[in-house]
């Protein structure tokens, strides 16, 4: 087992990781730590969740120290870009923890709040800067930002990035760059577009691939509920009956959608919140709060506003609405079963959304098991292949085991056990056909649980 002390980390660093609880390296910080300390530029493939953060924020902290340079007015040494403020306080943070021991100047830019704090922020330059492509591009065009001394470039979750429409922007930000530079991109998929923008902007990188590209995490008991769209509501609140559902993060494909389920569990009693870009950012960083210190059961998101949540304990991620872009499923259920720890992801499918989670099977490379066993499951969608096709459904066999149930159904069912399928390796082909079900193990909503040292997460 590969210890965090052999990577040839600097004794500052290996302190704040100790005071944090870590031991080992995940995956991802192994293989790509020794490669930026050597200042190679590097292009990253892991999912969410897997220790991104931390594979290049402590060969950043540990090269700044080493060269040690005053930044100049305006200016930064170091740019992180993310997709989003969550994930740009993220990694601010986590600087901020890893580099305890050092005196480093970061600052935040990001939308949603003033400028001038900002601008006065950087008027005396920082070491650091995590910016979002948007407010950053704003302040250049001020003059409020001057980026030709930036020292290491990373381009973190480049495609959600490039999902968002950032590409010209981040064009922009990397031509204003000296050429001289360390760049890393990181990644969870690897679309044609990245490919692109990899080429454009990395120098004979070294490659790092701890999990083939838009896969889910091996630890997440996924499945699907297929369901007409008039029950979801119902169904979904049922789900809260069961206590296993300790955290649970919501997924809807639009705002006004996150803010209506979020007002349908407060009526139903369960206490929640939604967050998303119509929230300002002091409304979106109290749900966010109330989530992590657990004021708040549920927390509804829409998927550009979920960039960044990084909680723990979130045993259940329920995709209310099913993404029409297959890599969001990977990125949403990857919100669960973070840093060891395992997790659900529950996915409501009704008739519209038949051929999403076809293209979503494809992009995973596996089919989602099926859960029969709930009190509204809706044969007649199940039965449909991609473009509304008939295609006959498969019965799985039952369990045996004792199972959890959920509450008597008001409109006269039986108690229904919340079967799930026993979690795969999500990088190989399941070799069954879409909507087929695995045999069931496990209840559906048990709670997550950690094993093993700690890795830096982050």
């Amino acid at each position: 087992m590969t210890l965090f002390s052999e990577l040839g980390l600097a004794d500052p660093l290996l302190k704040a990781l100790e005071a944090e609880g870590y031991t080992t390296p995940t995956p991802i910080q192994e293989q790509s730590i020794p490669h930026l300390l050597e200042g190679r530029d590097m292009l990253g493939l892991a999912q969410t969740g897997t220790g991104k953060t931390a594979s290049f924020a402590l060969p950043i902290l540990q090269r700044l120290d080493q060269i040690k340079q005053r930044a100049m007015p305006k200016s930064t040494r170091v740019l992180v870009l993310t997709p989003t403020r969550e994930l740009a306080v993220q990694v601010g943070q986590s600087f901020k923890t890893y580099g305890c021991h050092y005196r480093l100047r970061h600052a935040l830019v990001f939308g949603g709040v003033g400028m001038v704090p900002q601008i006065k922020t950087m008027a005396g330059g920082v070491d650091i800067l995590v910016a979002t492509p948007g407010r950053l591009l704003d302040l250049m065009n001020q003059g409020a930002i001057r980026l030709d001394s930036v020292e290491v470039l990373v381009l973190d979750e480049a495609d959600r990035m490039l999902d968002m429409g950032f590409i010209l922007p981040i064009r922009k930000i990397v031509a204003a760059m000296p050429k001289s530079r360390q760049t890393v991109l990181f990644s969870a998929t690897m679309p044609d577009s990245i490919v692109g923008l990899a080429n454009s902007v990395l120098h004979t990188p070294v490659r790092v691939e701890v999990t083939p590209a838009a896969t889910t995490v091996e630890k997440i008991d996924q499945k699907v509920m297929f369901v007409d769209r008039e029950n979801k509501r119902t169904l979904l609140t049922e789900m809260f009956a069961c206590k296993t559902v300790e955290r649970a993060l919501i997924f809807t494909r639009t705002k006004h959608g996150a803010n209506r389920v979020s007002e349908l569990l407060e009526k139903a009693g369960i206490p929640s919140d939604a967050i998303h870009g119509n929230k300002s950012q002091g409304a979106r960083q109290k749900a966010l709060a109330d989530f992590k210190d657990g004021r708040i059961r549920a927390l509804v998101a829409t998927d550009i506003a979920a960039r960044g949540i990084d909680v723990d304990g979130i045993t259940h991620v329920i995709n209310f609405e099913l993404p029409n872009e297959p890599e969001s499923y990977v990125h949403r259920i990857g919100r669960t079963a973070r840093a060891g720890a395992s997790g659900i992801a529950i996915s409501l499918c009704d008739a519209d959304e038949v051929s999403y989670l076809r293209d979503i099977e494809k992009t995973i490379r596996q089919a989602v098991p099926v859960d029969f066993e709930h009190a509204f499951h809706a044969p007649h969608i199940m039965s449909r292949g991609a473009g509304g096709k008939p295609k006959p459904p498969v019965r799985h066999q039952r369990s045996p085991q004792p199972l959890d149930t959920y509450p008597q159904q008001a409109r006269g069912g039986k108690p229904h056990g919340d079967h799930a399928g026993k979690p795969r390796d999500a990088g190989k082909p399941s070799g069954r056909p879409a909507g087929q079900q695995t045999r069931s193990g496990n209840t559906g909503f048990k709670g997550a649980s950690s094993s093993g040292n700690r890795s830096a997460r982050g």
